[in-house]
């Protein structure tokens, strides 16, 4: 049982860490740039802004995990990153832990390239750590295709994902702020391989919808990295729920 501060709480992964932390034991503190929503216990909610670094001081005073969900783009990941990490080295040197994307170091995208520099500042943090990565969430590429549901095609590259689901990656979080501090984990993904077009299709048949799928493909090395599968963890399917499972849930829970 620790102490943990979750950033990123009131985010589609964050929601899920913290019942999994609870779960364990844990008392749990949510950073975020909001009040205080009514209901909440004294001291589990601390207002602060990653990218000003105003409150953070006060936010990790006294915790002895801090699990970083909260991400931005660009460079004001990186930001917040190392204004988290100043903040947790004036404090008692909790363990961070940083949640990051499979390929990150390998596919050349702005937004990879970003969270590649933050868990570099992480691993020099002189902070105990620890970096996890983990593929696509469900969500994300369910987001994807149900945006295109009102076209007459629907537009997918061609391409494998390997999407997660947000609640086997905190059960995955939850576990490792058990064990402590342990460097860069093995990267996790979800329980299948499918192509963006079967993607594609589960999403749409879930909301009732029948369109062309059209494959497509891209120039560029971008592209040429996920083709490869830089994007895709087969040794590690640590993942529960499907995708088709997800997207039924998705149609259930309404707008």
């Amino acid at each position: 049982m620790a102490s943990v501060l979750l950033t990123g709480g009131t985010g589609a992964l964050g929601r899920a860490v913290e019942p999994a932390l609870l779960e364990h034991g844990n008392t749990v503190r949510i950073l975020s740039r909001h009040e205080q929503p009514a209901g909440r216990e004294p001291g589990t909610w601390a207002r602060g802004d990653l990218h000003t670094g105003d409150g953070i001081d006060a936010a990790v005073d006294g915790v002895e995990t801090i699990i970083h969900c909260a991400t931005s783009n660009g460079r004001g990941d990186i930001i917040g990153t190392e204004n988290l990490i100043a903040a947790a080295r004036k404090a008692s040197n909790p363990h961070l832990i940083y949640v990051s994307i499979v390929g990150v170091d390998s596919i050349p995208m702005f937004y990879y390239r970003a969270k590649f520099e933050a868990e570099q500042r992480v691993e020099t943090s002189a902070l105990p750590w620890t970096i996890l990565r983990a593929t696509q969430f469900h969500k994300l590429v369910f987001a994807l295709f149900a945006a295109q549901r009102r076209l007459p095609l629907v537009f997918a590259p061609d391409l494998l994902f390997q999407p997660i689901d947000v609640r086997d990656v905190a059960v995955h979080l939850a576990e490792l702020a058990a064990a402590g501090p342990a460097a860069r984990v093995p990267d996790i993904g979800g329980p299948e391989m499918l192509s963006a077009k079967e993607i594609a299709r589960l999403t749409l048949e879930s909301l009732g919808v029948r369109r062309r799928v059209l494959p497509l493909r891209f120039p560029g090395r971008m592209f040429a990295a996920l083709k490869s599968g830089n994007n895709l963890v087969p040794g590690n399917r640590a993942g529960k729920r499907t995708f088709a499972e997800f997207a039924a849930e998705q149609v259930t829970a309404g707008p």
